[in-house]
């Protein structure tokens, strides 16, 4: 299994110098005072943190909660321009239907199992969009359906009787 990595792995050295992977709680509260490290946030560090809020809320409080930290977290960097509505929302959703089907799944094994939501470019996202929905002014303020026909997995169709 691949070591984490990216500004999330780990948190500074306890009482006795070690250092230790930060835990989940920690990961929102740190993000929620704006105290994460800026300089590589990038997509699969959104997914890990969308991942430590479903793994400690309900799902619309979670959704709720990340949202709005987010959009404080662009917004104290000058780049409220920067959050997504459909995206963040499709995402958090996909993720937690994945955590759904790997339950009690730490991080490191639901990124192990689930390395296609950690591609940003040309990402999962274009199973479900089509690029005119999400380059649109529309989608970056509201959530909006997914847009491309997306046959069920089998176990999920209903079956005839």
């Amino acid at each position: 299994m691949p070591e984490p990595s990216g500004p999330f792995s780990v948190s500074p050295e306890d009482e006795a110098g070690a250092v230790r992977r930060m835990t989940d709680k920690e990961l929102i509260r740190l993000f929620e005072i704006d105290r994460l490290p800026t300089e590589s946030f990038h997509h699969a560090d959104h997914v890990h943190l969308a991942f430590a809020y479903l793994s400690e809320h309900p799902m619309f409080e979670a959704l709720s909660r990340f949202s709005g930290a987010l959009k404080r977290f662009a917004a104290a960097r000058g780049k409220s321009d920067l959050y997504h509505e459909t995206i963040t929302w499709a995402y958090f959703f996909l993720i937690r239907e994945r955590m759904a089907a790997l339950s009690d799944a730490t991080w490191e094994q639901f990124a192990d199992c689930n390395s296609d939501l950690l591609t940003w470019k040309r990402g999962i996202l274009s199973r479900y969009y089509e690029d005119t929905t999400l380059q649109s002014e529309l989608a970056r303020k509201v959530f909006l359906m997914p847009d491309r026909f997306i046959s069920p997995p089998v176990e999920l169709r209903p079956q005839r009787r």
